[in-house]
C-alpha cells in the first residue's frame, strides 16, 4: 500500500455510506460523514488534496485536481496485473416483464464507470469519464452525451463512399436527449469537472429497442462512477395494447400500440416524460405514467444494491459552491432595483436592464474589494475560514528590548473581507434574480407580463402571406412567433430514414424546426441543426401526425418548415399551432385542429410565503422557463393529447402535480384553439395553383414492368415526352403521376393507359404506325409501347411476295386484333378491314342467278324473336362476303331495320367481315341456311 502523506482516510470501495443529500433545488448539503471532514485536524489542516494544491497556488486557485481515494487504496505499487481494477460483476435487473443482464468490470475498466447492458440479443455499452481538472464555473453542468448505433450491430455496414459511421442521425440525437435530460436534475451545483457519457449499440436483434436500455445503462454507469449525482435513474417505455399497458414492449408490439410513452426517473420521483398518442385522454395518460413509475422504481432499487456492492466513492471534495455571504451582498445591493426591473413586460428591455444591473453589482463589489482581480484567488472560502488555527496566525519576531532568547508574539493583521470571483458573482446574481421572480409570482400572483398563473398571452395569426408557397401561416403568441411554410411534393420529396433494422423507410410527412439567433435578438453561428432544433421539430411533427390524411386520401409528400422569428418561450408549441394553420392553407384535408401549450411550475411556494402547494403556470415565457421548476409541453385538441414532453429541474414531481398540470393544459389548449379560429385571413383550404398535381392510377401488377421498361428507359421517356415531374410505381399496381399542369398530366395518363391496356379480340385500331418490317410481316404499334404482328397473309387481299414491296416503316394502317396468344403477343389483320374485291361480287351475282335460291336467316342471338327481319342471300365461297337480297317485310315500320349488301359496302370499308356457316333444313322444298353474326377470331 502507498502511504497517505496528506492524512486522507481511505473509504472502502465496495461499501460506503451516502455522504450527500439534495434539496429540491439540487443544492448540495455536506454531512459530517463526507470525506472532506474525515481527516484529523491535528494531522493536517487540509481536508483534501485539491484544497492543498489550491492553497499552495499549484495550477491556480480555480483548479482542483481529481484525487480518487479508491485508486490510492487499491494500488500497491505494482504496474501489472491490473490490481487496481474492480472485479467483474454481473447481475440481472428487472426490466418490465423480463430481465436484463448488467455487467461491469469486464470492459472499459479505465473509465470512471462502464456498463454493458443486454436485453435479449440487444447490447448497449455505456462509459462515463470525467476530466481531472475542472473548467471555469458556469451555470450548467458540463455534461456531454454521445449515443451511436453501430451498423455492425445489425450485421450491416454504412452506405456511401466512406464505410463508417459519420454525423449522428436524427434518431441518435433524440436518444442523446433522452439520456441527457433526466441526468441533469440529479447533478449537483458547483461540480465543474467535464463529464462525458458515451453509449454504443453493439448488437441489435430487431426486437428489443435500444433506447430505454441505453437510458437505464447510462443511469447505472453514472451511479457506479465518481460523479456526485444524487440518485440513480432508469428509463422505460410504456405501450398500450388494447386496454393493457405494457412496459418495454417489443418493436412488433409497438406497431399495434396506441401509446408511445418514454419515462425516466428515480425510485421516488419522475424526472422526464416524452411520448406520442392518438388523442389519449389525460386520465389514461396518468395511468400509463403510474405504470412506468412503478417499473422505474423496481429498476432503481436493484441499481442501488449494485452501487453498494461495487460503486466508487463520489468526488464530493470537488464541489465548490459560492459562499452564502455573497448571496447576502448581492441581495442587499440589487434587491430593490431587481424588483422593479422584473416588472418590465417586454423581453428585450427587461434583459438589457438586468444586464446593466448585473454589471452595476460587479462594479460595486470590485470597488469595495470583494472581487479579486488575481487569477490565483477565488477560493470559495473567506480568509478567516482558511486561517483556522491560532498557531498559524502568529508571526515570531525578535525584539531588541528583551533579553536574548525571549520573543514577543506579534499578531498579523487579518483581512476579514472575503474574496470572490466575477464568475461567482454572475452565478449568484442569476440565482437571486430567479428567486425574486419566483417570489413575485407566488406573493403577488402576477407574472412579469402581468398575467395570472392561468393566463395566456395575446394570440394573432394569419394565413397566405407567402403567395408562391403552397401554404403558409404566421402564428404569434405574445413575443413568440412562428412562420410555418408547407411544401407539397411527390414520393421523391419523401425523407429516407436509415435505421438498424435495414428496412427501407420513407417519411411522407416531416416538420423541420429552425431557431436562428436573430429570434432572440442575438448574434450567433448558423450551421447544421442543433440537438434542440431536432428535438423540438420532432415533437411538433409527432403532434400533427394524427390529424393527417392517409396516403390514399391525399397522395402527397408534406414538408413543414417552422422558422422561429421571435422567441420568448414555448416556440415548439407555436410551431404546432402555426404548422396546423399552414397545412389547412395548403389544402391538406386534416381530420381536425391541433394546438400546443407549455406549462411551468413553482414547486416550493412555502419558501416565498405560500401554502406549500405547487403553483402551475400556463403558457410560460423564457424567463419563467429558466427560473421555474418544470417545462411541460402538451399538444392535442379539446378532448385528447397527441404529444407531450416534460423536463424537471428539481428532484422530481409526483402524479398529483402532473394531473393538475394536465388539466390546466387542457383548458389552455381549448382557449388557443378558439383563437386559431379567428385567423385573418383564414386558411384557403384548397390546393394552391402552384402546387403540383398528383394523379393515382391503378393498373394490373404484372403491367408495372411495362411502364418502367428496361432499366427504367420507358418511364424516363414518358417523363421527357410529356413534361411531368415524376412517375412513381408500386408493386401492387399503384402508379402516381406528379405534374405541374393538367395537359402534361393527361398526356402521361393516356400513354400509361395504352401501355397497360388489356387488348380484346375484335378491337379495331386506326392510323397505327408500322414500326418495323420482317420477311414474314410487319410490326404495327397499336398504342405507345404496344406492338403486334400483322402477318404477310393478313396485309392485303391479294398475294404479296414481300411486305416491303407494298409497305415501308412509318406508314400508317388500320388493323384489327384477331388473336392474343398465351404469351400476350398480338396478331393483327389489315385484310379483315379491306373492301370486297369486284371479282368476288361478280362471282357471287352469277351464282345467285344460276343456283337455287336459299333462305338465309340473320342469327343475332335472338333466333326466337319473330320480329327480326329475314334476309335471303346466296352464300359465297369461304372468306368472301355475299351479296344480300332483302325481302321487304309487309310491316313498313321494320323496313328501316333492313340494309342491303350494296349499301353496306359503300358506307364504310372498315366493317368487319362475318364468319359464315351453313345450317340447312327442308322447308317447303327449299334449303334454308342460317348466317351467324358472330365475328371471327
Amino acid at each position: 500500500m502507498l502511504a497517505n502523506p496528506s492524512g486522507l482516510r481511505s473509504t472502502p470501495c465496495y461499501s460506503h455510506p451516502s455522504h450527500f443529500t439534495f434539496s429540491n433545488r439540487c443544492k448540495l448539503l455536506l454531512s459530517p460523514n463526507c470525506p472532506r471532514f474525515l481527516s484529523s485536524k491535528k494531522s493536517s489542516k487540509f481536508c483534501s488534496l485539491s484544497l492543498l494544491l489550491s492553497r499552495n497556488g499549484v495550477g491556480g486557485n480555480r483548479f482542483a485536481v481529481r484525487a480518487s481515494e479508491w485508486m490510492l487504496a487499491a494500488s500497491d505499487g505494482g504496474g501489472g496485473g491490473g490490481s487496481g481494477f474492480l472485479q467483474p460483476v454481473s447481475v440481472k435487473i428487472p426490466f418490465g416483464d423480463r430481465e436484463i443482464l448488467v455487467e461491469t468490470g469486464h470492459i472499459g475498466r479505465q473509465a470512471s464507470g462502464s456498463v454493458m447492458a443486454t436485453d435479449g440479443e440487444t447490447i448497449v455499452y455505456t462509459s462515463v469519464c470525467l476530466s481531472d481538472v475542472p473548467i471555469e464555473p458556469s451555470d450548467f453542468f458540463p455534461l456531454s452525451v454521445t449515443y451511436q448505433e453501430r451498423f455492425s450491430a445489425a450485421g450491416r455496414t454504412s452506405g456511401g463512399f466512406f464505410k463508417r459511421e459519420g454525423r449522428p442521425k436524427d434518431n441518435e440525437v433524440l436518444i442523446c436527449r433522452l439520456i441527457d435530460r433526466p441526468l441533469r436534475p440529479t447533478m449537483p451545483k458547483g461540480f465543474y469537472h467535464e463529464t462525458q457519457l458515451l453509449s454504443w449499440v453493439l448488437s441489435y436483434d430487431g426486437l428489443h429497442s435500444p433506447d430505454a436500455l441505453a437510458v437505464t445503462a447510462a443511469g447505472i454507469a453514472v451511479a457506479l462512477s465518481e460523479v456526485p449525482n444524487s440518485k440513480a435513474i432508469a428509463g422505460v417505455r410504456v405501450g398500450l395494447l388494447g386496454d393493457k399497458f405494457v412496459v418495454n414492449p417489443t418493436t412488433k408490439e409497438m406497431e399495434d400500440s396506441m401509446l408511445d410513452l418514454f419515462l425516466a426517473g428515480t425510485d421516488s420521483a419522475i424526472l422526464m416524460i416524452e411520448g406520442y398518442c392518438d388523442f389519449l385522454p389525460e386520465e389514461k395518460l396518468l395511468e400509463a405514467v403510474q405504470v412506468g413509475q412503478d417499473a422505474v422504481r423496481v429498476i432503481c432499487t436493484a441499481v442501488e444494491a449494485l452501487v453498494k456492492k461495487c460503486g466508487k466513492p463520489k468526488m464530493l471534495d470537488a464541489i465548490k459552491l459560492p459562499p452564502l455571504e455573497l448571496y447576502r451582498l448581492v441581495e442587499k445591493i440589487a434587491g430593490d432595483e431587481l424588483h422593479k426591473v422584473l416588472q418590465i413586460r417586454s423581453k428585450i428591455p427587461r434583459r438589457k436592464a438586468i444586464s446593466l444591473l448585473e454589471e452595476k453589482v460587479i462594479n460595486i463589489l470590485t470597488d469595495k474589494g470583494y472581487i479579486s482581480t488575481d487569477d490565483t484567488s477565488g477560493t470559495v472560502e473567506t480568509i478567516d475560514d482558511l486561517l483556522d488555527e491560532e498557531d498559524e496566525d502568529e508571526e515570531i519576531v525578535v525584539d531588541g528590548e528583551v533579553d536574548e532568547g525571549d520573543v514577543h508574539i506579534k499578531p498579523v493583521s487579518r483581512k476579514s473581507t472575503p474574496l470572490f470571483t466575477e464568475v461567482d458573482v454572475k452565478l449568484v446574481f442569476k440565482e437571486v434574480s430567479s428567486k425574486f421572480l419566483r417570489r413575485r409570482i407566488v406573493e403577488g400572483g402576477k407574472r412579469s407580463d402581468g398575467r395570472s398563473p392561468e393566463g395566456i398571452r395575446p394570440i394573432t395569426s394569419r394565413c397566405g402571406l407567402l403567395p408562391r408557397a403552397h401554404g403558409s401561416a404566421l402564428f404569434t403568441r405574445g413575443e413568440t412567433q412562428s412562420l410555418a411554410v408547407v411544401t407539397l411534393g411527390d414520393k421523391q420529396m419523401a425523407q429516407k430514414v436509415d435505421n438498424l433494422a435495414n428496412v427501407e423507410e420513407f417519411k411522407r410527412f416531416y416538420l423541420q424546426y429552425s431557431f436562428p439567433p436573430s429570434c432572440v435578438g442575438e448574434v450567433g453561428r448558423i450551421g447544421a441543426p442543433s440537438r434542440r432544433e431536432i428535438g423540438h421539430g420532432t415533437l411538433a411533427e409527432r403532434a400533427l401526425e394524427p390529424i393527417l390524411p392517409t396516403g390514399d386520401e391525399f397522395p402527397y409528400t408534406i414538408r413543414v418548415e417552422s422558422t422561429i422569428t421571435e422567441s420568448n418561450g414555448s416556440s415548439s408549441m407555436a410551431s404546432v399551432c402555426g404548422g396546423c394553420l399552414a397545412l389547412q392553407d395548403a389544402g391538406v384535408p386534416l381530420k381536425g385542429s391541433i394546438a400546443g401549450i407549455a406549462m411551468g411550475m413553482v414547486l416550493d411556494t412555502e419558501e416565498f410565503g405560500g401554502d406549500g402547494t405547487p403553483l402551475i403556470l400556463s403558457d410560460i415565457t423564457g424567463s419563467e422557463d429558466a427560473s421555474g421548476d418544470m417545462d411541460f409541453k402538451v399538444a392535442g385538441n379539446e378532448d385528447g393529447i397527441t404529444a407531450f414532453q416534460m423536463d424537471i429541474k428539481v428532484g422530481g414531481i409526483s402524479l398529483p402535480i402532473m394531473r393538475e398540470a394536465l388539466q390546466q393544459a387542457r383548458d389552455g389548449r381549448r382557449r388557443v384553439l378558439a383563437e386559431m379560429l379567428k385567423c385573418s385571413p383564414p386558411p384557403a383550404k384548397r390546393l394552391s395553383k402552384y402546387a403540383p398535381l398528383v394523379c393515382i392510377m391503378k393498373v394490373a401488377p404484372e403491367k408495372v414492368n411495362i411502364i418502367i421498361g428496361t432499366g427504367g428507359k420507358k418511364v424516363r421517356s414518358i417523363i421527357e415526352e410529356t413534361g411531368v415531374e415524376a412517375i412513381d410505381t408500386q408493386d401492387d399496381g399503384i402508379v402516381k403521376i406528379t405534374a405541374k399542369d393538367l395537359s402534361s398530366l393527361e398526356k402521361s395518363k393516356s400513354i400509361i393507359s395504352n401501355l397497360t391496356m388489356v387488348p380484346t379480340v375484335g378491337d379495331l385500331y386506326r392510323n397505327c404506325e408500322i414500326k418495323s418490317i420482317a420477311p414474314y410481316g410487319v410490326f404495327v404499334e397499336i398504342a405507345p409501347g404496344r406492338e403486334g404482328l400483322c402477318h404477310i397473309s393478313e396485309l392485303t387481299s391479294d398475294w404479296l411476295a414481300k411486305a416491303e414491296d407494298a409497305f415501308k416503316v412509318g406508314d400508317r394502317v388500320d388493323v384489327k386484333l384477331i388473336e392474343v396468344n398465351n404469351k400476350g403477343q398480338l396478331r393483327l389483320s389489315r385484310r379483315a378491314l379491306l373492301p370486297i374485291p369486284e371479282t368476288n361480287l361478280q362471282e357471287s351475282s352469277s351464282k345467285q342467278l344460276t343456283g337455287d335460291p336459299a333462305e338465309v336467316i340473320a342469327d343475332s342471338g335472338k333466333a326466337s324473336d319473330k320480329s327480326i327481319p329475314k334476309k335471303y342471300v346466296n352464300v359465297p365461297k369461304a372468306d368472301s362476303l355475299a351479296e344480300e337480297k332483302i325481302e321487304q317485310p309487309k310491316d313498313k315500320s321494320n323496313a328501316t331495320k333492313l340494309a342491303s349488301s350494296k349499301s353496306n359496302s359503300t358506307e364504310s370499308t372498315l366493317l368487319p367481315r362475318k364468319k359464315v356457316f351453313k345450317r340447312i333444313r327442308k322447308i317447303n322444298d327449299k334449303a334454308v341456311t342460317g348466317v351467324s353474326g358472330k365475328e371471327g377470331e
